[in-house]
């Protein structure tokens, strides 16, 4: 016991804002309409996140440089994700009930939830974090800029569709939530409840609508007690679309570095001068960055302590060999938490959140799981023996809204911790993130949505040897 009351104060230990910073930084964002002056740029990841963030920059007229340890883009995180775009399923994982919920799931055979055992201090900050989001007030602060910011990426994502013509296997056919039981259509009663009061489209429907929508799930009508379709909902393959996009950044002048690894961020007067390479020192006005999982191991030496975790999903890809069987759009297994959905000729399906750190495992208890749900509710749609099996490492924070904006170090912005809805949110983050470091007044409110949100009273950590304004 005395071990779990020192272990919560150190995680209230958190101090309100590092010298030099506050919450007017994060707000500075709403305040500006001017443009500053054109910046050289470094984006630090060329995922989906990333990407973006460039193609906004440029955009935005700047002169800006990609760099990444990968081949080529999307090659992590992007790589093979659900493949879902769902401004309406935009909710945290921190819920009131999820800690019961979580216990059941662990010992279910298809576990949606996975947690090893294995001691780590950052595992136990963020769960412990997390937990202390489980109320009903926490959900309803971070589901809703959770929403806001998913909403404006939808929309962000259908204007760059139409200006470049970018194609991904994209579909706009919705969302359709299944559920099983009797028990689940009642619980998503609280659920329909926060969409209205969004102003989010849906439709509840008995299991009769649900073939209807999806025609394929018609051999498992007997597996299904209704469903909540969400009809803004788009689909689309989040690596296409980022290797697409990065081709169209590089003819708007975007510079990329692949195959070149990041090693640290060297610091002099209060900002960063320079990122260090695998090739070399890489000196910019400013610096974006977008590693996702690896996030804070680049910051933590300047007192930034991003609560940011690796939370691993799993996906499998299975070539489609009967169209009549298969998925037209998404459907959301609810009770094994599985997106299955339709990208072009293959199907997609992707879930399960295992919280093991930086384990890239691929162990076939996952792909079983995967297997089963697809099987389940679209038998013989795909050929299991082809299937692609795949995992990566999902960037969640305890509050599960992203860090978007400034950090505590003036040219130095952060886009990270997207979790499950990168794809959803990227598009949007980029643009936000784009209007922050042009010092433009950004279109929807994000003074919420930066690093600032996490700070308590009480000491960030040790003082880095940099000179940079951290905690006295």
């Amino acid at each position: 016991m005395a071990f779990i009351r020192i272990f919560f104060l150190r995680i209230h230990s958190l101090r309100p804002y590092p010298s030099g910073y506050s919450a007017a930084d994060d707000l500075s964002c709403q305040k500006q309409d001017k443009v500053e002056a054109i910046m050289k740029v470094v984006v630090l990841g060329a995922g989906v996140i990333g990407v973006t963030s460039a193609w906004y920059l440029a955009k935005a007229g700047h002169e800006v440089t990609v760099i990444d340890r990968q081949p080529a883009a999307a090659l992590e995180t992007s790589f093979a994700n659900a493949g879902e775009i769902s401004p309406g399923y935009s909710s945290p994982w921190a819920a009131p009930g999820i800690p019961l919920k979580a216990l059941r799931w662990m010992f279910m055979e298809h576990a949606p939830l996975i947690i090893q055992p294995r001691p780590d201090w950052a595992k136990l900050s963020w769960m412990a974090r997390m937990l202390m989001n489980c109320t009903s007030e926490a959900y309803a602060v971070n589901k809703s800029r959770m929403v806001r910011l998913a909403e404006y990426s939808r929309d962000c994502l259908i204007e760059l569709r139409a200006e470049t013509g970018i194609s991904y296997d994209e579909r706009t056919r919705g969302t359709l939530q299944l559920f099983r039981s009797a028990k689940q259509v009642a619980a998503a009663e609280k659920d329909t409840a926060v969409l209205k009061a969004d102003g989010v489209a849906f439709e509840v429907l008995d299991a009769d609508a649900c073939v209807t929508v999806e025609p394929g799930l018609a051999a498992a009508r007997h597996r299904i007690a209704g469903g909540l379709r969400l009809p803004g909902d788009e689909t689309g393959d989040c690596f296409k679309f980022t290797r697409s996009l990065a081709v169209m950044a590089k003819a708007l002048g975007v510079t990329f570095r692949y195959g070149v690894g990041i090693d640290r961020l060297e610091a002099e007067a209060g900002r960063i001068a320079a990122v260090h390479t695998s090739e070399g020192r890489v000196t910019a006005d400013g610096f974006v960055l977008a590693l996702g999982s690896y996030s804070p191991m680049l910051v933590k030496d300047f007192g930034i302590r991003l609560p940011v975790y690796p939370v691993k999903g799993y996906s499998i890809t299975v070539p489609i060999v009967d169209e009549g069987r298969g998925p037209v759009s998404t459907v959301m297994d609810e009770t094994h938490k599985i997106a299955i959905t339709r990208l072009g000729d293959r199907i997609r399906v992707g879930g399960m959140a295992e919280i093991a750190g930086f384990d890239a495992s691929l162990p076939p208890k996952r792909q079983a799981t995967l297997t089963h749900s697809v099987e389940d509710l679209f038998g013989g749609a795909g050929d299991q023996s082809r299937a692609r099996f795949w995992s990566g490492l999902r960037p969640m924070t305890p509050d599960g809204t992203p860090i978007v904006g400034r950090s505590p170090i003036a040219n130095l912005f952060l886009n990270t911790g997207h979790g499950t809805l990168g794809w959803t949110m990227a598009a949007g983050s980029g643009r936000v993130l784009a209007d922050i470091v042009s010092g433009r007044r950004t279109e929807i409110d994000a003074a919420d949505l930066g690093y600032a949100r996490y700070l308590r009273q009480g000491r960030l950590g040790r003082a880095p040897r940099t000179g940079l304004p951290v905690p006295a």
